[in-house]
């Protein structure tokens, strides 16, 4: 299947809908791609770097927004997060207003760079803010479609985007309105990841079947608001549900998950498969830092069988 590079896949799609919207802009923290150079040359009055200043441009972005625009901001994910962390909560938050933050390397993608570039835990602080919708597409065209969605939803959105390239696992005409969707069917375990973790859940869903357990896989590829009722019936009569996610163990989806089984009374076992909680200091690619912290195939594969049997 054909593989793009997800910071062009989304900003090929900005770039279809401001010709189509003069309202839209885009605002950069220095940052580049071919797809986003296209708009800047095409629309340069919509276009603002504001540079190496994530804070002030949170700032700009909001006020764009108050004068009747349509505003997507993008930066590295612990910059565009974690630093404009009060900006976002009373420029955009309390105000509702339509900024779309594009935060790319999820997880261990500068896997290089260190804790200061990875992003581990994203996930819990921009859910914690009201009025935030999160977003973590797993393909190209999942990415399409949430591009479209996030600019036709109305209040703050937060998209997590992997770096690099990676293929596609839906089909074009796939509805994406109900926030996530079952990749593979199966009736002893349920294995729900978001991002491009769910590329991994699927071989680990291939790994469990040699083994003769039966696996459902599902992409939460909409993190907050989360569809807990058809949630709910997708994991009925499983005997265990997993969280596979390149985040922190606390607060990503494993605690969403939780969340949801502890307020509706549902009893069936969980396993969270994340980052534990500590900071990685070792360097490699980002294959080798999963493969660190227990996030490769063979170590998930298994935790998932060494659970079923305490069952």
């Amino acid at each position: 299947m054909k593989q793009n590079e997800f910071r062009d896949v989304v900003f090929g799609e900005i770039y279809r809908i401001a010709t189509e919207d003069d309202r839209v802009m885009v605002l950069t923290a220095d940052m580049g791609a071919t797809e986003l150079d296209k708009f800047k040359e095409s629309f340069k009055e919509r276009y603002i770097n504001v540079g190496i200043a994530e804070q002030s441009g949170m700032s700009i972005a909001a006020g764009l927004a108050l004068g009747g625009k349509i505003v997507f901001i993008y930066g590295i994910i612990p910059f565009i997060t974690l630093r404009c962390f009060e900006q976002i909560k009373v420029n955009l938050c309390s105000m509702k207003l339509p900024v779309t933050i594009i935060g790319i390397g999820a997880g261990f993608a500068y896997s290089v760079d260190g804790p200061t570039h990875h992003a581990i835990e994203d996930i819990a602080i921009m859910r914690a803010l009201p009025e935030m919708t999160i977003f973590n597409p797993s393909d190209p065209v999942s990415l399409k479609h949430i591009t479209k969605i996030a600019y036709a939803t109305p209040g703050p959105k937060y998209i997590r985007l992997a770096k690099g390239s990676y293929p596609s696992i839906y089909e074009a005409e796939h509805d994406f309105s109900l926030g996530l969707a079952v990749q593979r069917k199966g009736d002893d375990v349920t294995i729900i990841s978001t991002g491009t973790l769910v590329h991994k859940a699927l071989v680990v869903s291939d790994e469990l079947a040699k083994r003769s357990v039966s696996s459902s896989v599902v992409d939460l590829y909409r993190i907050k608001p989360i569809n807990d009722r058809l949630l709910l019936r997708i994991i009925e009569g499983s005997k265990l549900v997993v969280t596979l996610e390149d985040h922190s163990i606390i607060g990503g989806i494993g605690s969403v998950i939780s969340e949801v089984l502890a307020d509706n009374y549902t009893s069936v076992p969980l396993k969270r498969i994340g980052i534990n909680d500590q900071y990685s200091f070792r360097y490699g690619n980002t294959e080798w830092l999963h493969f660190l912290h227990g996030l490769d195939v063979n170590n998930v594969t298994k935790v998932i069988c060494e659970k079923l049997r305490e069952l």
